[in-house]
């Protein structure tokens, strides 16, 4: 299968042991204080100033007050080049997303992951290599006529990367969208369908809070259903919609804007995410940006979460 998209380890078993009681023993309102507090960016939210100029746009993501950053794909440049741009403006980049080129091996992209120092490695749905899909209207088409049958494929598909990612040294974890919140028959998801079918210690959750929402699923149901899988968080808001949206080709009706902007209960989510699981949080913002430009909506975005918490 094909992929269609997107802390440093402990040195010593007896410091990591130390951290983990530590961690244990910091009272909930604690850790989520310090999720908030301590934001990464997710840099598609920035995606077309990283190309334009990756020191420059890099340099003023860490200006913000951003120390951690996601990736998504390499910015045009060789995982070398990017770990160089990266260490200069004093970010660290603990999770990647995939993003893999025409002819590029899972192998070769996990390899330039972890020269970035990655410690997770993140992907969304997985396309058959058969698939006729060259533009984004093929996707489109080729997600919505997806079955059941076919995201237990995924599944499959999803543990043997995961695996992959292990042998190297990464841990795995899975990137919702809002389609895979389509119900089956039987009132289940396809979302339901990858969790089930996946291996929980091979595959954790990076959960798109906003993605979910959309998708007519509360991030706070998925929490208790998936408690101690979700690792990391997507945190995006977006203008309340009339009904839930899973279909891909009715995204452009969605208003997306800046975080305490629209309707996403972000308090209560970080207030109950540390015991879900999760470890990080990463701000991501879905283009057009209308009010503000990308670095200055990632800036609103950062100030927000940092009086919140």
């Amino acid at each position: 299968m094909h992929l269609i998209t997107r802390r440093t380890v402990l040195k010593y078993g007896s410091l990591a042991a130390a951290s983990a009681v530590l961690s244990s023993a910091l009272p909930r309102p604690v850790m989520a204080r310090s999720l908030a507090q301590h934001p990464g960016l997710q840099l598609y939210t920035v995606g077309k100033e990283l190309m334009a100029d990756m020191p420059g746009t890099l340099a003023k993501v860490a200006a913000i007050g951003y120390r951690s950053v996601e990736s998504a794909g390499m910015g045009g440049k060789s995982p070398t080049e990017f770990r160089r741009a990266l260490d200069a403006a004093g970010l660290k980049c603990p999770s990647s997303h995939l993003f893999l080129m025409p002819g590029q091996s899972a192998t070769q992209y996990l390899e330039g992951i972890r020269t970035l120092g990655s410690e997770y490695v993140v992907s969304s749905l997985l396309l058959d290599p058969s698939a006729p899909v060259k533009s984004v209207e093929d996707y489109i088409k080729y997600a919505a006529a997806l079955t059941q049958d076919d995201f237990r494929k995924m599944a499959a598909g999803l543990n043997r990367l995961a695996g992959q990612a292990r042998g190297l040294g990464l841990k795995f974890a899975y990137h919702n969208h809002n389609l895979e919140f389509r119900q089956w028959a039987d009132g289940s998801t396809a979302y339901d369908t990858l969790m089930s079918e996946t291996d929980p210690a091979l595959v954790r959750i990076e959960l798109d809070c906003g993605w979910a929402e959309l998708g007519g699923r509360s991030p706070l149901d998925i929490f208790k259903r998936y408690q101690g899988r979700i690792r990391m968080l997507h945190i995006k808001d977006f203008v309340p919609v009339a009904r839930p949206i899973v279909a891909m080709n009715e995204n452009s009706s969605v208003e997306w804007t800046e975080l305490g902007k629209g309707h996403m209960d972000y308090r209560t989510i970080l207030a109950q995410a540390p015991q879900a699981g999760v470890e990080r949080i990463f701000v991501e913002q879905e283009p057009p940006y209308v009010k503000y430009t990308a670095l200055e909506a990632a800036r609103v975005d950062f100030e927000y979460l940092r009086s919140i918490g």
